[in-house]
Formats: structure tokens, sequence, C-alpha cells
């Protein structure tokens, strides 16, 4: 079940009390990057290898979740075992959907201190 899915059962069950949506994750994101171990390893003069490129570090991908106050979440792919099986648009969904995930986490705790404010207030 996909987070829109989720949403959608919450509001058939009539369950509207503070809660986290899915658009709201949305407003916290400021840009979606993503890149490849092979890109970073391509990407950084500074690194030294005297073997080269180290196998499967294209299959790794890294999805970077730039938020609207400046924190920054990594969510990662580790790829298929077999490089056959690898499928890039895979791997950026599954890196991306893991750094929603904390997202969710980093959201869901802040609204649950605005709620524990609130009770101790009443």
């Amino acid at each position: 079940m996909d987070e829109k899915q989720f949403e959608a059962e919450l509001q058939q069950k009539g369950m509207h009390a503070p809660r986290l949506t899915p658009e709201d994750i949305d407003a916290t994101i400021e840009s979606t990057l993503f890149f490849t171990a092979e890109d970073g390893f391509y990407g950084n003069d500074a690194i030294m290898s005297t073997e080269g490129l180290p196998p499967g570090l294209a299959l790794l991908t890294f999805c970077v979740l730039v938020l609207r106050n400046g924190a920054k979440v990594v969510g990662i792919n580790h790829g298929s075992i077999s490089a056959a099986n690898f499928d890039a648009e895979i791997g950026r969904r599954e890196a991306l959907r893991a750094a929603r995930e904390k997202v969710w986490e980093l959201e869901g705790y802040a609204l649950r201190n605005r709620i524990a404010a609130q009770e101790h207030r009443s």
C-alpha cells in the first residue's frame, strides 16, 4: 500500500485527528536529487584508487531530499544482487521511498511535540 492509498483508507474510516498526509511530506521537500555511487566516484577528484572503479557502484542509488528548513535526508537503494536485474528507475524509486520514510519519521516527531505541547497547555 502506498502513501496515498493509506491516506484514503484513513479518510474513509473517518480518522481526522492531527496527522501527517503525503501532501504534508511533499510540502517539506525543497528539492530531490539522485545519483549513483559510480557518479560520485567519477565526480570526486579527491578519490584515489589504484584499482579503478569498484564493481557494482552503478547499482547503488542515492536520493537526497533537501527540506525547506535546510535539513538533508538520504535514502539508499543498494540495487539488485545481479547486475542483469538492475533497473535505474526502480533504484531511484526505492531510494526516494527510503528517504521519504525518514521525512515521515522526522515530521511525525515534530507533530507529536506540537500535540504534546497543546496537551500540556490544556
